[in-house]
């Protein structure tokens, strides 16, 4: 337990502990730097340890300085005029290194109550507060080795106490002094501490950046037994539902492996309303779902070895992507208590390109080096693509990447090299992306589930692909299976699930379950995704709802009466013009205007065809009524083409359809950011964008195919 009184409001920083890690880990370069510095040696390095902390510069071209501040400081070392310090001491990988675990032991954990943070306030202001400086005093402060890591406000007596504390940081904890204008170096963003939890005894919140009135806090509940957000009270009536907070998540161990392996800036190209380009920085903490099933997986990883299987359940919302770099990371450099590598290589299978640029920030933070993944992807040819993945492999580069078409390669290599299949591999299979379709999707049918495809079947999940790939071939020692779903159908649990009493055989009363689960209603409890099943509305039912509000029992002229009716029975027909000017007029009325103006909509089409269809329709109809400010791009994969036995092929036989021709005004652009552009406003989509894909303007999906099970609760 620190004092208040020995906080320098100035540095923001604990200076007996600062000094001491760094005496007592590192004298000979102390006794360097204070031949250097004779004169205030101490105060010196405060100061050096200050302005470093400043430095941060998300356009910088050398990375480190793009992530300095409290967290680069952390990581990095502090050089100065032929110096080296390092401020931290992380864990190390394995205990071979007796001297790197000694100093990792010396690292000072404090926590600070009552801290006076304010370095503008003036001794009259401290005096009119009582003594106690409530304005800028914060109940708890922690600090590793004299730097701030995490503030805490604490509140308790009802269930609400906890929206007071999130209301006290945005109202009273300001990153700027209101009234010097100066920041506030412990709660400026990086600069100061990384993180600051509201706290009751109920629930915890948390913010990583103070913006005032602008700040976000994010849940970091347990979430309760029966899938809800929030916690659970516990049995014993002497602790308190937040008591993990201090009993699992703060204590020095798990602080240290969340700021060394978890914590991470995230630095987006983003475009503002007017076409300037634009950094946009984000420090990103783990949820406590997200800490909780990673640390799980490297612990079981550790304990059980090789050649098991773990389902991770977690819904849309949940942060699947950071979960999976995370677990990626930590798994890549497992080892075990001799000091080998647990894993050879770790193998992920995804087709989300988003995942790979940030694998490769995120772990460049963590291990300072380029090169630890690697992509193996459609692009290339198959001669290429197949020598880059055999020498990927070879060298057991720590972290590859593949797409599911790739994935049944990836285990033919390993089986038929006898090099490779005495190695050790971990496959982390992200099944969040698109569906298959087209002649690929039944290829990969007819080869991995022995069944002959429907030449009309346009559809193969991700999720079959993965299911039949694995089922098929034999249970091996040497691979364990991380997979992560939203929505597991049965066979998934089947394969990856672990029934409660694993000694005896599945049944009605031990079924398979998934190893961790975040489930969609805490995730629509705490805000991270809508209950879509609250706005969605059958087109039956919108009929009936037009004809009550037109007054059902008023008497009305039979012959207008018939002509509205019709109207609405014509635009009902199942006619793809039809529903095109039901959806174009629908949205121009309804939706266009939400979001001063910015709003997305989304049609699902039933094929590849259709979408072709719905795209020639919808611009045809936009031209012939002259709306300038309404556009569509469609997306599906592959080529289309229509044969003689199509219906309504009138004009369309002999051309070939594929999204380039169909989007000419794309121009090489990444589909998903010209959607969030002012250029088009609705999306066209067969079998593609239906998951995994974030667009926050999108406010209206229209849905023109028939959903059941996995796949409605996915796409809805």
């Amino acid at each position: 337990m620190g004092k208040p009184e020995n906080y320098n409001r100035e540095l923001a920083l604990y200076p007996e502990d600062l000094l001491g890690f760094v005496q007592e880990t590192q004298d000979t370069q102390w006794q360097k730097f204070c031949s250097l510095y004779p004169n205030s040696p101490e105060q010196k390095f405060l100061e050096r340890v200050a302005s470093q902390l400043n430095k941060s510069d998300p356009n910088a071209a050398n990375k480190e300085l793009r992530t300095f501040g409290t967290l680069g400081v952390l990581r990095h070392e502090l050089r100065d005029r032929g110096t080296r310090f390092s401020l931290c001491q992380f864990k190390p990988e394995h205990e071979l290194n007796p001297e790197t675990l000694a100093r990792y032991q010396k690292n000072r954990c404090r926590v600070v109550p009552e801290l006076v943070y304010s370095p503008w306030a003036t001794a009259q202001q401290l005096a009119e507060t009582g003594g106690k400086a409530k304005a800028w005093r914060i109940d708890l402060v922690l600090f590793v080795n004299g730097l701030p890591i995490a503030t805490l406000e604490l509140k308790s007596e009802f269930k609400q106490a906890v929206h007071n504390a999130i209301k006290q940081y945005k109202t009273t904890r300001l990153p700027v002094d209101p009234i010097t204008k100066k920041p506030e170096p412990l709660l400026t963003f990086k600069r100061g501490a990384l993180v600051h939890f509201a706290v009751s005894q109920y629930e915890v919140y948390m913010a990583t950046r103070l913006e005032g009135a602008n700040t976000t806090f994010l849940p970091f509940n347990k979430g309760t037994q029966d899938g809800g957000a929030g916690n659970d009270s516990p049995d014993d009536v002497d602790r308190y539902a937040t008591d993990y907070l201090w009993n699992e998540v703060l204590v020095p161990e798990n602080l240290l492996n969340i700021l060394a392996r978890f914590v991470h800036l995230q630095i987006e190209d983003k475009e503002d309303w007017e076409g300037r380009k634009y950094k946009k920085e984000a420090l990103i903490f783990p949820r406590y779902h997200q800490w909780d099933v990673v640390k799980k997986l490297v612990s079981a990883a550790r304990s059980e070895g090789t050649g098991h299987k773990y389902l991770i359940q977690h819904s849309a919302g949940s942060g699947k992507s950071n979960s999976i770099a995370w677990t990626a990371h930590q798994l890549s450099s497992l080892y075990d208590a001799d000091g080998h590598k647990q894993f050879d290589s770790v193998i992920i299978v995804t087709d989300r390109t988003v995942l790979d640029d940030q694998l490769q920030d995120t772990i460049y933070q963590f291990e300072h080096v380029d090169g630890v993944v690697g992509r193996i992807n459609n692009k290339e040819g198959d001669g290429s693509k197949s020598e880059k993945l055999a020498a990927a492999l070879e060298k057991s580069q720590p972290i590859i990447i593949v797409t599911i078409q790739t994935f049944p390669h990836v285990l033919r290599a390993i089986e038929n090299s006898v090099s490779l299949k005495e190695r050790c591999y971990a496959i982390i299979a992200d099944e969040a992306h698109s569906s298959q379709s087209g002649s690929t999707a039944r290829q990969l049918k007819e080869v991995l589930m022995n069944e002959a495809a429907d030449e009309n079947e346009e559809e193969v999940t991700t999720e079959d692909i993965l299911d039949a790939t694995v089922a098929s071939r034999r249970a091996s020692k040497n691979v364990s299976y991380f997979a992560f779903t939203a929505t597991p159908k049965t066979k998934t649990l089947e394969l990856f699930g672990r029934c409660p009493n694993p000694n005896e055989a599945p049944s009605k009363t031990n079924l398979p379950a998934a190893y961790h689960v975040y489930s969609m209603r805490q995730a629509i409890e705490e805000g991270f995704i809508l209950d879509v099943l609250k706005n969605y509305t059958n087109y039956k039912v919108a009929y009936n709802l037009a004809l009550k509000i037109q007054g059902t029992d008023q008497e009305v002229e039979s012959k207008k009466a018939r002509v509205k009716l019709n109207q609405w029975v014509r635009l009902h027909d199942y006619n793809i013009s039809q529903k095109v000017r039901i959806i174009v007029e629908h949205f121009k009325d309804n939706v266009m205007g939400l979001l001063g103006g910015q709003a997305k909509a989304m049609v699902v089409t039933s094929s590849r065809k259709e979408a072709v269809r719905y795209k020639l329709s919808f611009d045809k109809y936009i031209k012939e009524k002259g709306y300038q400010n309404i556009h569509a791009l469609v997306a599906f994969s592959g080529e289309v083409e229509f044969s003689k036995n199509d219906p309504n092929v009138a004009g369309l036989l002999g051309e070939k359809f594929s999204e380039n021709s169909m989007n000419p005004n794309l121009k090489g652009r990444d589909m998903r950011k010209a959607f969030d552009t002012d250029d088009y406003q609705v999306m066209l989509v067969a079998n593609k964008y239906q998951t995994g894909f974030d667009q926050p303007k999108l406010c209206a999906m229209y849905v023109d195919k028939k959903l059941a099970g996995v796949e409605c609760v996915q796409t809805l």
